[in-house]
């Protein structure tokens, strides 16, 4: 059963750092994308950082410049370097793989870990 387990997650004032860190079950060259989605309180799950197989990222607008996806394989996990944080990007975030297998994709989510950005 392929497992996805977050960190990093906590308390920090406008303008600080967090490094999220999802550990992952499965190595990390089985799979197509990875990437990290945010959902804030009373909104919808939305992407913040995608990394694809042979080398596409792409990043919500609203992170730009501000977060950095990246991953080891060696270690089997993902990154989520987010600098200058903001009261907006704080909510649960959520790490997740997918694998392409037989002409489907098979999704992978971990249960979040909580960003709070606040003075």
């Amino acid at each position: 059963q392929v497992q996805l387990v977050e960190s990093g997650g906590g308390s920090v004032q406008p303008g600080g750092s967090l490094r999220l860190s999802c550990s992952v079950s499965i190595s990390m060259h089985s799979l197509n994308a990875m990437a990290w989605y945010r959902q804030a309180p009373g909104k919808e799950r939305e992407l913040v950082a995608r990394f694809i197989s042979g080398g596409s990222t792409n990043y919500a607008d609203s992170v730009k410049g501000r977060f950095t996806i990246s991953s080891d394989n060696a270690k089997n996990r993902v990154y989520l370097q987010m600098n200058s944080l903001k009261a907006d990007d704080t909510g649960v975030y959520y790490c997740y793989i997918d694998q392409l297998y037989m002409g489907s994709t098979m999704d992978y989510w971990g249960k979040g870990t909580l960003v709070t950005v606040s003075s």
